[in-house]
């Protein structure tokens, strides 16, 4: 590759970082709010009502348990809170009995995480007893203080625990809403196939490989907001009515990721005919094109919140069509056939229909 097309690729790849780093901060956005409003919350409580100067466990403890995702947070309050109990208590008799230094120091980190260990096997706790142990040796308390900042971590936990059960809806749609995005990234690869077949341009036909096989990072994201969204349900009482549509939404990961690795197949199988001049029947082409449109259909439906079953129509007819075998097709093409068929499954089964239902709409295969 001349070094201009290696600076227009090295651009197109800086973009989408870009692109894919600003989409996770839209999505972090409304938990950054709740950790910056959670942070002052604990830092108002400890040195107002509290009375302590600076309460620098207080506002820590509340970001630690909040976090940047849904997921255990109960557990992550009660693992930080003892987490730190242990530390301090640790940190406190050490320092008192035998001052502070750098090997005090490592006899408090090594004391207050065997007792974690011992206490839990959760490594949060064990890793906050060794850090809080630190800060305690490091920053020698005043008389009465130690107490102190065992209550100024446990009003961040408890600070967290109101937080968190206040989660907002934002969890709850995340799920289906990555869904159809990654419905839509099917669609448009399933269209650079299409093309590359028909044009023959093998350049094509390796874009549509890889953006088939960047998909995977879709599936992250997807996967992440199913494992939220269902924390979230469980741990927020306010969101407990919307436990179905969520459970629902978490159900498309497992259908999508085949969806997925057959697409990767389909790609790497037009690639193959393409770069070795194959010839692949216009009717097999025109099933990729159709299929796409029923993934944009699907999409759509997701998007609109309506019953999945309305993307149901195109798949059908693409599931009558992928029946009919050309006699003249070689190996790679009906590779692609069969990987269509395999997706018109998949996708049947995200709108709506289990698994043998799916497969009882897509007929036998005959030649004409």
């Amino acid at each position: 590759m001349s070094l201009p097309g290696r600076a227009r690729g090295a651009g197109e790849d800086a973009r989408a970082a870009l692109g894919r780093g600003l989409h996770r901060l839209r999505d972090r956005l409304v938990l950054l709010v709740q950790i910056g409003v959670g942070v002052v919350l604990a830092w108002t409580l400890a040195s107002q009502v509290l009375g302590h100067v600076q309460p620098f466990f207080a506002p820590v403890t509340a970001l630690i348990c909040l976090g940047l995702t849904y997921g255990q947070r109960l557990r992550r309050i009660v693992e930080v809170t003892l987490g730190v109990a242990v530390g301090v208590l640790v940190g406190d008799v050490v320092v008192e009995l035998l001052g502070s230094g750098p090997l005090q120091m490592a006899l408090v980190v090594v004391t207050a995480m065997a007792i974690a260990v011992v206490l839990s096997s959760g490594q949060l706790v064990v890793i906050q007893a060794g850090v809080q142990s630190v800060f305690i040796v490091a920053f020698t308390a005043s008389a009465g203080q130690g107490l102190s900042r065992w209550l100024d971590a446990l009003v961040g936990g408890l600070v967290a625990l109101v937080l968190g059960a206040l989660a907002p809806t934002t969890p709850v749609a995340r799920p289906r809403a990555e869904a159809a995005r990654t419905v839509r990234g099917v669609a448009a690869t399933l269209r650079e196939v299409a093309t590359a077949l028909r044009t023959g341009d093998a350049a094509a036909a390796v874009a549509a490989l890889e953006g088939a096989r960047a998909l995977e990072t879709q599936l992250g994201e997807l996967r992440l907001a199913a494992t939220e969204g269902v924390a979230a349900v469980r741990q927020s009482p306010l969101l407990r009515s919307h436990r179905p549509q969520v459970v629902a939404a978490s159900a498309l990961v497992v259908p999508l990721d085949r969806c997925v690795r057959n697409l990767r197949v389909l790609a790497r199988r037009a690639a193959v005919a393409v770069r070795r001049d194959e010839p692949v029947p216009a009717h097999y082409v025109d099933l990729v094109a159709e299929l796409a449109r029923a993934a944009d259909d699907l999409a759509r439906v997701l998007d609109e919140h309506t019953l999945p079953s309305a993307g149901r129509g195109v798949l059908e007819r693409v599931a009558g069509l992928s029946a009919r075998a050309d006699p003249a097709a070689g190996l790679s093409a009906e590779m692609v056939r069969g990987q269509v068929r395999s997706m018109v499954v998949d996708l049947l089964v995200v709108a709506g229909l289990d698994d043998d239902e799916a497969l009882q709409l897509v007929p036998e295969s005959h030649l004409p």
